[in-house]
């Protein structure tokens, strides 16, 4: 790796200002940066060595990722062998069929479930990665910025947030969308005001709801339909709403129910949780009144009598095992560029969310999934909640200090 990390050295002149391939930078920097090291270095004291840096920060967000995606890949070859099952068919058909035919379509075979589901999401993600880089490099080219490992994990996030059924060409529309009017275009890296991997998804649910909702969507089988838990709730009868989950909540925790393909599961994202905790990447304020906010706005719902409204009857604990709400609060309401910076803020931001999550969900049963639109709202309101802190804080001291 010396041999190599010198000849890039060597090569570097060709590519900084003046060189004749100065207009390619970004592009040399991105592949230097991401074998080597950042070409951002203190050369002027006072220095602060610390062992933690931005692409140390975005690798350790991927590792936290690896638990979703390995519970994605299984969980959807699982729904789609389990479905195949119940409808009697041996085999999904197409090109997908023929390389299934080597392992079989069987939910209780570990290998089967991993090779189904993969043969769903790597699609998914390699038209994320594809698009999304494409509209990366080519901003930073025109504006002369460096390539960041932040896309690394937008391109993770997205299709995880996606169900396996959802056809390539809006994955790509997407992305598109997030990457360009939620990023490059107030600036790039660090400078977006909201998630651009949540950003995303919100435009394909607003722009082709009939692929992101429904019961048809979450197993990739045709002809095979599999509510998710909150909307078996949804469509059930006041005062039987429970009775009617085929799911425990032990199921619900782990992640074997339908839904979307990386945030079916609590158990894995309680692992990041973990990771990004103990590296200090994300905020712990942030995912603890999450949690306290959403569990209050539950209890609110669960104890107080109101309308006829079967999602009134669900538990506050088995709030936190349904749709996107460990995973939302794991990875989207933490982000670090587009959640609040001050502590009071980070409070208040994620008891916002939390509250708004549950209350979307409960109150809205023609929209029984509200942490992405709770996630969203946070990010615009985060950088108001800090100015007023400031402010106050501001205040404070000219009143302390006279």
């Amino acid at each position: 790796m010396s041999f190599l990390s010198d000849q890039f050295a060597k090569l570097a002149p060709q590519f900084e200002k003046g060189g004749p391939l100065e207009r390619w930078y970004p592009l040399y920097e991105a592949t230097d940066s991401f074998l080597f090291h950042s070409n951002r270095i203190t050369r002027v004291a006072p220095h602060i060595r610390d062992a933690v840096d931005y692409k140390r920060i975005m690798i350790i967000v991927i590792f936290s990722l690896i638990p979703c995606v390995i519970m994605a890949l299984w969980n959807t070859g699982y729904q789609a062998n389990s479905g195949l099952e119940q409808l009697g068919i041996s085999s999904p058909g197409g090109w997908r069929g023929d390389i299934m035919a080597l392992v079989g379509c069987d939910p209780s075979s570990m290998l089967s479930n991993f090779l189904h589901g993969a043969l769903y999401f790597l699609p998914i993600y390699l038209v994320t990665v594809i698009v999304g880089s494409v509209w990366e490099v080519l901003f930073n080219i025109i504006r002369g910025h460096e390539m960041s490992e932040a896309f690394l994990v937008t391109s993770l996030l997205f299709p995880l947030t996606l169900p396996p059924t959802v056809p390539l060409w809006q994955v790509a529309l997407g992305i598109s969308f997030g990457v360009i009017f939620a990023k490059e275009v107030f600036g790039g890296v660090g400078r977006n005001f909201m998630n651009p991997a949540l950003a995303s998804r919100a435009f394909i649910f607003f722009a082709y709801p009939a692929r992101m909702s429904g019961d048809k969507v979450w197993t990739a089988v045709d002809g095979f339909t599999g509510a998710t838990p909150i909307g078996m709730v949804a469509g059930s009868e006041p005062g039987q709403a429970m009775a009617t989950l085929d799911y425990s909540w032990g199921q619900a925790f782990i992640g074997s129910i339908p839904g979307s393909m990386g945030e079916t599961s609590t158990l894995a994202c309680l692992f990041a949780v973990v990771l990004l905790l103990v590296t200090g990447v994300a905020s712990w304020r942030i995912m603890l009144s999450m949690v306290l906010g959403g569990l209050f706005m539950a209890t609110v719902f669960y104890v107080v009598p109101g309308a006829e409204n079967p999602l009134r009857e669900i538990p506050p604990h088995w709030h936190l095992v349904m749709g996107g709400f460990a995973f939302g609060l794991t990875f989207m309401a933490t982000d670090p560029v587009s959640a609040a910076q001050t502590r009071l803020g980070m409070w208040i931001y994620g008891g916002f969310i939390g509250v708004l999550a549950i209350a979307i969900r409960v109150a809205n049963p023609a929209y029984p999934e509200g942490v992405m639109l709770a996630i969203l709202l946070g990010n615009i309101l985060a950088p108001l909640l800090d100015y007023f802190v400031v402010q106050a804080n501001i205040k404070r001291r000219i009143m302390r200090h006279g």
